[in-house]
């Protein structure tokens, strides 16, 4: 029977869960959320070629835009939650929508995925919650931002202000190419979300990821993590979505992640509350780590990836139980969630030609022993009608390890990554450089 519109979802048991999204981030949350126990069904739509491979999961065809067939499906399933992977559907407002069905959702509405979806209005919730941040300007037009140029003489951070799948930030190390990157923008080079800039001050420091889980009210925070945004080795070459990352990251001490908490996490769910957003779902904290401690880069609205493929590995199987809570406004009544003590290496795969003009279509050969401590996450990946297995995406696919040690992690992950091939294959060789001993790491 169809839920009322005003059925509570709390009065509902958890025991099958769908994912909405298609890439590596939701290959690995179905992958975790399914270690539950009480889990008994995992559907991810629309998925990827890897879907099918995750025991006990299954794939439904549903594109994450088709609303109301999710909700339909939703209903007619009898799912107990829903777990939105993208940032593109919270901005859209699917939470909100799948909300309205009496449906639980873990991942906030419209208005709370303004703080991925507009970097103004981050940057405002900010500046009015004095949460510490780099100074900025809002611009609207070229002339307007090559004016704050001049006036600062100085390389400024440049910032696409709406949704740009992670590749929406162009960092300068001169006037000269911070003018380029402020016309190339407002030309739409960078696509339709160039209408509206903003310029940063360049702060220095090391970056880390902070994710916290929140119900509306309260938060607990996952293992940080550190990802590597460039596409070469040594950090170089173009913005990706991703090449890699590990956890948990050994950049903030526990006085300073204490700190995180205190002056960010929380004016942040104050800040978002006082505006009568009642935010279920990830406030993802991008940092730098300042010479005047940890500065906001951005916030994100979901996981990050290649971040979530690197954590869900530690998670215990109360993972499912406590995203449930967030999503009902419960965490106080979940169950504490359990952190393997362990390091998580994450190294991505991309198609040739990535991040400009990604190849697609190339035969994938994958010959990895099975491994509990050895994980393989689909993203742009497709099957044929025999089942044959093809590169669909830029990122396709990522090889995530856990060990005692970094070195031992990483080597495990590029161990296995060496049994991966198809036509282009491009990864890096120096992720984790930063925590990794081995003496033939390039820095």
């Amino acid at each position: 029977m169809p839920r009322s519109k005003h059925a509570n979802p709390a009065m509902t048991s958890l025991k099958r869960v769908l994912v909405i999204g298609s890439g590596g981030r939701e290959n690995s949350l179905a992958w975790a959320i399914k270690k539950c126990s009480v889990v008994e069904d995992v559907w991810v739509s629309p998925g990827n070629g890897g879907t099918k491979n995750l025991s006990g999961c299954k794939q439904l065809l549903i594109e994450e835009q088709d609303f109301e067939s999710l909700k339909e499906v939703t209903i007619s399933k009898n799912i107990d939650l829903v777990v939105i992977g993208p940032e593109a559907p919270l901005e859209a407002g699917l939470a909100d929508f799948l909300r309205d069905a009496g449906i639980a959702v873990f991942g906030p509405g419209a208005k709370g995925a303004q703080l991925e979806a507009s970097k103004s209005w981050a940057k405002e919730l900010m500046r009015d919650a004095n949460i510490p941040t780099a100074k900025y300007w809002a611009v609207g037009s070229q002339e307007e931002a090559l004016s704050i140029l001049k006036k600062n003489e100085c390389a400024l951070v440049v910032k696409l202000d709406g949704l740009a799948a992670g590749k929406g930030v162009i960092v300068p190390s001169t006037l000269e190419e911070t003018e380029e990157a402020i016309k190339a923008a407002f030309k739409g080079e960078f696509g339709s979300s160039g209408q509206k800039l903003l310029l940063e001050e360049r702060l220095e420091g090391p970056e880390v990821s902070v994710f916290a889980l929140c119900d509306g009210e309260r938060f607990i925070i996952l293992p940080t993590a550190q990802d590597h945004k460039r596409l070469k080795e040594g950090d170089k070459g173009p913005n990706t979505g991703g090449m890699g990352s590990y956890a948990p990251a050994q950049i903030l001490s526990d006085k300073q992640l204490k700190e995180v908490a205190e002056l960010i996490l929380e004016p942040t769910l104050k800040a978002l509350k006082d505006k009568n957003i009642d935010y279920r779902g990830v406030i993802y904290a991008g940092l730098m780590v300042t010479s005047q401690g940890p500065k906001v880069i951005e916030f994100n609205c979901r996981f990050g990836d290649p971040e979530c493929q690197t954590l869900m590995p530690l998670m215990g199987a109360e993972l499912a139980d406590v995203l449930h809570a967030c999503a009902l406004g419960t965490l106080d009544k979940a169950p504490k969630l359990f952190i393997k003590n362990e390091c998580s290496a994450c190294v991505v795969a991309a198609a040739g030609g990535y991040p400009e003009s990604p190849s697609k279509g190339n035969y994938i050969k994958i010959d990895i022993p099975a491994d509990d401590k050895v994980q393989l996450f689909h993203a742009g990946t497709r099957r044929n009608e025999s089942g044959e297995l093809f590169t669909a995406g830029g990122r396709v696919l990522s090889v995530v390890a856990q060990s005692d040690s970094f070195d031992k992690a990483f080597a495990k992950a590029y161990q296995n990554m060496d049994r991966v091939d198809f036509e282009g294959i491009t990864y890096r060789r120096d992720i984790g450089h930063q925590v990794r001993q081995s003496e033939n790491v390039s820095k």
